[in-house]
Parts: structure tokens; C-alpha cells; sequence
């Protein structure tokens, strides 16, 4: 494939007239339309402005690359545009752009698109290339200079691969070594930009270099354990977390692909003239200067990400197993043990079970990875546990559970108590620093946040029994207010303490046997429903809302959702829960007293639609599962912002 097999003759416009940043991107997502590349422009700018959002695609001496991966793009494709004036692009060396190309990559497997995508950003940073590209008077012409530079390109690869490496690379026979790695957070372009850059200035310079491009469709060029033990220094020009293990104890310079794209010279004389430190790899993920320009928010949320999305899996996994165990269930045999009373479901439901048991650990274990690292790993998964089983101090094997938010509160405290063991141990002896890791940070790593989750489930279990008094009492009282109640708590936590507390009210409401059981039991089986088939409609009608892997899962939690499993919405709910958790609030709430104004009723305390058969009012029920699904879902619509890719 060639990059004029992505770029043709339609997708080009020279001497365009656009004034500022916004009227470019509409130009060239036009473009992109006009040639067929898109199914959803309005979609296709959100990804793009996504991407804006973290730092411009401007990457100076007048070229600006905007990109965006996205299930908006029907066919991988790129358009072109020259402003020879230029114009305010926010680019990196202040400059104006007047050259520009857009890529759009559809986001599926077939990255076969990306070889030819890097090829282009390695022909950009030769600027005669660029200069005339910016001079070319018909799109014709524009395209022939590409096709000729890129033949030129590979006749340069194919003859290094043909010759020995060092003939290859014609490299003046200097005696410095370096290798380097590269890395943007989507993979297209900055990573291939800047490894050009160092490999451009590597030659003119006489070192030898080599490069690895860690790409959207993997790495390139990877460097070898003999590779890195024969360079005199690595250069990791990065802007996302890579694995650091494999350069310890060698000289390290760490900077971003915008210092490698701008000061390839400056950072090369920085690595050959011994100005960097030893690199001693202590289990953190080196990360470049600019991410200590991230704000606490932004940080917070990156953790809290880590770790929705390790755990959203095992609630898609196991939630469905459950799905299929209720399907394949007989309710007849004995309404309590529905879900497990044949053999077939109760096997399909024990293994989701088991996936849904690692949620809350996986969950707490990855945020605290993603704050400290691997030894916060272990220390997370113990948190998420204990928060799983309800450990207090009178009772270590269980007893309250504080379930999702323990397990949020779990994660964050394990990873922030690793940290600071760290700063601890590091005025511990050099002699010992090979047992931090292993002995140390576990032991006590693990012991304080035991400590740390056995306070804090008490306070839950003294809640609980706070609220199930407070339920009690309202149950004489108005039982619209009382259904609505009972469907928000559901919705809250989501498996929390106020979840559990108002499932375990209507497990004592249903022992009574009476009709005002029943309903209170109907009303919080409903409220439990709402939060995922909300979600659900809302991936669909608000698709700016979320993210593409949002978008994605979002259509598996209508199955979540008539299974009665309020869990599958977590993983949204995590991600953003000062917008979602009020919206799934109010949504459950309404369904929950419409269930008891229809005065609905419900003898099994668990199955959602499978156990619809024997609800009593089930026209008038789906009714109320319907308007508060709605509600919930254009109040996600009102209330969450628009996503922005991590």
C-alpha cells in the first residue's frame, strides 16, 4: 500500500481560505466526506477535538497533523490542505501552520493503514519535502511529489535491508551507541515524527542510533536485550507509561516526542556527553516531564480508568453467565433458589459468580497499579477483597462489605500508601534496596490497608443498620415515597452499602408475605434494573457522551439490566460518577414509585425479566421500567459531558 492509495486527488485542497483552527478541521473533515472515508462526520470531529484537547497536532515548522481514530471512519484515509499564508494552529513552536494533513483510522483491528501512515510522518520532517508540498499548484502535482519522495524513501530502506547493519545505516564509524524509544498516546503520528527526527540528526551527527516506534499497531523496530547492553544511553521520548524494567542500570534521558520532534541535536549531545543519570528501575513507569503538568483531577481519573477498565471483563463476562443461568432456570422448582435450581444454571451461574468475585479487586488492584506501579498491585487486589467480604476487625473473614465504593476507596488508599512506603524506604540503607519490592512493600503494604478497610467497613455496617430502621418506619407511611427511595438506593452504590441495604429490606418485606411486601420487593427489583438499561439507551442516542469503549459495551448492559444485575453499570458509573450516579439516581427513583402507584408486585427476590410471569401489574411494571430508563437516559444526555478519549 502507498500513501497515495490513502491520499488521492479529491481529497486535497491547495490554497484554501481558512481563518482560523475550527474552519481547517471542517475543511478537511469535508474532504474526508466528500471521498467517502467517514459514515459520521459530526461523530469523527468529536474524536478530533478529543484529541486537540490533549495537546495541539501541531508539531511546528508549519505542519499540523490532526488525527483521530474512531468507529466514525468507514475506510482508513487521509486529506490534505495548504494555507500558504497560514494560520493560528496552536503549534508547538508558535508558529503558523500551512500545511495539513488528516488522518482518519477506523478503530478495528486491520491496522494495515499505519505502515503507510508512518511513512508520511517520516517524509514531513524533511522540510524541502514540506516546502514544496506548500508550493505545488495542482493537486496533481502535490500527489507526484509525494509518490516521488516516498519511491525515494524506499529505495533508502530496501538497501539497508540488503547490506549489513552498519553499511546499511551508513554510519561514520564513531564509537557512540544510543538507542531510544518513541511514544504518543494514539500511535500515529508523534511517534514516527519523532523517531525520524533522532534518526535524521543521529546521522548528520555520527552517532549511531536505533529507534523503537511504539505504534497504534504495535512496536516497531523493537530493541533487543544486546541492543540495549551494548548503547552508551537510551533516549525514552514518550507522552504515555512504557515498561522501563528492561533499561535498569543504564544511562536514561526521559523527555516527550514534542522535545525529540523540536531538539533532536540538543537531547542526542545530552545522551553522548554523559549529562543523564543511571536509571535504577524500582517498579514505577518513568513518565516524561509534561505529565507533571497534569492536574490532580486529570490524574485521578486516569487511575480511576486503569482500573475500569481491567475490571469491565469480568462484569460483562460473568454478568452474562448469570443472564444465561436465569434463561436456562426453572422458577417453579423454588422461586428463593432461582437462577441455581438445575444443574445446567446453577453451573453457569456459579462460573459468572466467579467472574463477578475478582470485579471488586481487580477494580481496587489496578487504580492502585496505576498510581505505584506493580507494588501496588498486590496491595489494591487485598483492599478490593476485604472490601468484597466485609472484613472488620471482630470479624476478619467478613461481615459488612462496602463493596464498589470500599473498593474505589481501596484502590486510591493502596496505591497513595505504596508511594509513600517508598519515600520511607528511601532512607533506608542501598544495601536493602533489593527487598523493597519483594518483602517490604507487600508486608506492609498489604497490612496497612487492612487496617485501612477494616475501619471503614464498620462504618458501613453501622450505616446499613441506620438506614434499615429508617426503611421500617416508612413502610406505614406513603409508599410512593417509600417505592421511590428503595429504586434510587438501588442505583446509588450499585451494589454497595445502600444497594445492599435496600435488597436486604425487601428480602425481610417479602417474608411477611404480605401485598405490601410484594410491591416494596417489586420496587426495588425494578429500581436495580433501571442503571444499565439506562446506560444502555444512552451509548445509543448520546454517543458523544462516551468513549469509543464505552460505546462499545454500552448495548451489553440491556442484557445486564432485564437480568436484575445493577453491576454492569459500575464500570460507567466509575468513570464519572459526580454526572452518572444522580442520573441513574432520579431514573431508578421514578421507576421505583410508579412500581408501587401501579401498586406492581413481585414474590421472587431476584431474575428481572425471567420472573416477569409472575409479577403482578406486569403491563403497568414494564411501564415504569420503561419511563425510568428514559428519564435516566436523558439525564446522562443533560448532565455528562462530552467524552474525551484518553
Amino acid at each position: 500500500m502507498k500513501i497515495t492509495d490513502l491520499l488521492i486527488r479529491d481529497g486535497i485542497t491547495l490554497n484554501a481560505d481558512v481563518a482560523d483552527q475550527n474552519a481547517a478541521i471542517d475543511k478537511l473533515i469535508e474532504l474526508h466526506t466528500k471521498v467517502g472515508n467517514l459514515n459520521d462526520a459530526k461523530a469523527f470531529k468529536e474524536a478530533i477535538l478529543a484529541r486537540e484537547a490533549k495537546g495541539s497536532t501541531a508539531i511546528g515548522m508549519g505542519i499540523a497533523v490532526p488525527h483521530g481514530k474512531s468507529s466514525s471512519v468507514s475506510k482508513a484515509g487521509v486529506t490534505a490542505m495548504t494555507v500558504p499564508a497560514g494560520i493560528d494552529y496552536k503549534s508547538l513552536d508558535g508558529k503558523p501552520s500551512n500545511l495539513f494533513f488528516m488522518i482518519a483510522a477506523p478503530d478495528t483491528a486491520a491496522d494495515t493503514h499505519l505502515e503507510v501512515l508512518s511513512k508520511l510522518m517520516t517524509l514531513l520532517m524533511d522540510p524541502n519535502f514540506s516546502r514544496k508540498l506548500v508550493e505545488a499548484k495542482t493537486a496533481d502535482e502535490f500527489l507526484a511529489i509525494i509518490d516521488d519522495k516516498e519511491k525515494e524513501k524506499d529505495k533508502e530502506a530496501n538497501a539497508k535491508k540488503a547490506a549489513t547493519a552498519a553499511v546499511a545505516k551508513a554510519e561514520p564509524t564513531g564509537n557512540t551507541k544510543l538507542v531510544g524509544v518513541t511514544a504518543c498516546p494514539t500511535g500515529i503520528a508523534h511517534t514516527f515524527m519523532a523517531a525520524e527526527a533522532l534518526e535524521l540528526k543521529a546521522k548528520e551527527l555520527g552517532i549511531a542510533i536505533k529507534v523503537e516506534k511504539d505504534g497504534s499497531g504495535g512496536a516497531k523496530d523493537v530493541l533487543t536485550s544486546a541492543e540495549i547492553a551494548e548503547a552508551d544511553a537510551v533516549i525514552v521520548a514518550c507522552d504515555k507509561n512504557i515498561d522501563m524494567g528492561r533499561f535498569d542500570g543504564k544511562k536514561v534521558l526521559i523527555t516527550s516526542t514534542k522535545e525529540a520532534i523540536h531538539n533532536p541535536k540538543d537531547l542526542i549531545d545530552k545522551a553522548t556527553t554523559g549529562q543523564v543519570s543511571v536509571y535504577h528501575h524500582t517498579g514505577t513507569v518513568a513518565k516524561s516531564d509534561d505529565s507533571a503538568n497534569e492536574s490532580a483531577g486529570r490524574k485521578a481519573y486516569k487511575h480511576l480508568m486503569n482500573g475500569v477498565s481491567h475490571m469491565l471483563p469480568f462484569v460483562i463476562g460473568g454478568g452474562i453467565l448469570i443472564a444465561i443461568a436465569f434463561l436456562l432456570d426453572d422458577y417453579s422448582i423454588d422461586p428463593s433458589n432461582f437462577g441455581s435450581n438445575t444443574p445446567v444454571a446453577a453451573w453457569l451461574k456459579s462460573i459468572g459468580g466467579a467472574a463477578f468475585g475478582f470485579m471488586l479487586p481487580i477494580l481496587a488492584g489496578f487504580i492502585a497499579q496505576s498510581i505505584a506501579d506493580r507494588p501496588g498491585l498486590a496491595v489494591g487486589f487485598v483492599g478490593g477483597y476485604l472490601a468484597s467480604t466485609g472484613a472488620t476487625f471482630a470479624a476478619p473473614g467478613g461481615d459488612v462489605p462496602s463493596a464498589f465504593l470500599g473498593a474505589l476507596v481501596a484502590g486510591f488508599v493502596g496505591g497513595y500508601i505504596v508511594l509513600g512506603l517508598r519515600k520511607v524506604c528511601d532512607k533506608l540503607p542501598a544495601a536493602l534496596e533489593g527487598i523493597k519490592p519483594v518483602l517490604i512493600y507487600p508486608l506492609a503494604g498489604t497490612l496497612l490497608i487492612g487496617i485501612v478497610m477494616c475501619l471503614i467497613n464498620p462504618i458501613v455496617g453501622a450505616l446499613n443498620a441506620w438506614i434499615a430502621g429508617v426503611l421500617t418506619g416508612m413502610s406505614s407511611g406513603s409508599i410512593i415515597i417509600l417505592g421511590a427511595l428503595l429504586g434510587a438506593m438501588m442505583a446509588t452504590d450499585m451494589g454497595g452499602p445502600l444497594n445492599k441495604a435496600a435488597y436486604a429490606f425487601g428480602l425481610a418485606s417479602l417474608a411477611n408475605q404480605n401485598e405490601t411486601g410484594y410491591m416494596i420487593m417489586a420496587a426495588i427489583m425494578v429500581g436495580g434494573m433501571v442503571p444499565p438499561i439506562a446506560i444502555a439507551l444512552a451509548t445509543i442516542f448520546f454517543k458523544n457522551k462516551f468513549t469509543e469503549a464505552e460505546r462499545k459495551s454500552g448495548p451489553v448492559n440491556f442484557i445486564m439490566g432485564l437480568s436484575f444485575i445493577t453491576e454492569g453499570a459500575i464500570p460507567f458509573a466509575a468513570a464519572d460518577p459526580i454526572h452518572v450516579i444522580p442520573s441513574l439516581l432520579v431514573g431508578s427513583g421514578v421507576a421505583g414509585a410508579l412500581s408501587m402507584a401501579f401498586k406492581c408486585t413481585l414474590m421472587a427476590p431476584h431474575g428481572g425479566i425471567f420472573v416477569f410471569p409472575v409479577v403482578g401489574n406486569v403491563a403497568m411494571y414494564l411501564v415504569a421500567l420503561l419511563a425510568g430508563s428514559v428519564v435516566g437516559c436523558l439525564l446522562l444526555g443533560i448532565l455528562k459531558k462530552n467524552a474525551t478519549e484518553a
